[in-house]
């Protein structure tokens, strides 16, 4: 699995709009400087997250964005297969035939492949973003830095 950098970037809008849950929206001048992403691309990957209905807007000078479901509700998982589409590592795993390969019946490495795929999903359907928000928080907290006067 390869992810591109408009997952990596929606995987990281989604995870500071998971952060802000409740708190109201985040600009897009905001989501870009805190998410190091360029604000046209950011654009068009708001766009994408909204047509699937991970965020929402609000318009107007105080406008942003927000998410249109809780953060408990978005696994990671589901954000990549909308961006990317497939996460299998070859075309023919989970497939019951497949008549483009000649060696499908007798193939090894497609067990491999599978196995592969399952601990891949297992990993990213499981982790949401409200676990991922609590994970930064808890880095946020680890990273407070203490200095000393003599």
């Amino acid at each position: 699995m390869k992810i591109s950098y408009k997952s990596d970037y929606a995987l990281k809008t989604l995870l500071e709009l998971a952060l802000n849950y409740n708190k109201g929206v985040v600009s897009i001048s905001e989501l870009a400087e805190r998410g190091d992403i360029p604000d046209k691309f950011l654009e068009q990957v708001l766009l994408m997250l909204k047509k699937g209905g991970f965020v929402d807007s609000k318009r107007g000078i105080n406008g942003g964005y927000f998410l249109a479901r809780p953060p408990e509700k978005i696994t990671v998982g589901e954000a990549i297969r909308f961006i990317e589409g497939s996460i299998k590592p070859i075309t023919c795993v989970g497939r019951e035939n497949y008549e483009e390969c000649k060696d499908f019946a007798s193939c090894v490495f497609r067990d491999i492949w599978g196995q592969v795929n399952t601990a891949i999903s297992l990993v990213i359907d499981t982790i949401t973003f409200a676990e991922l928000a609590r994970r930064m928080e808890s880095k946020k907290k680890k990273r407070v830095s203490y200095t000393y006067h003599i």
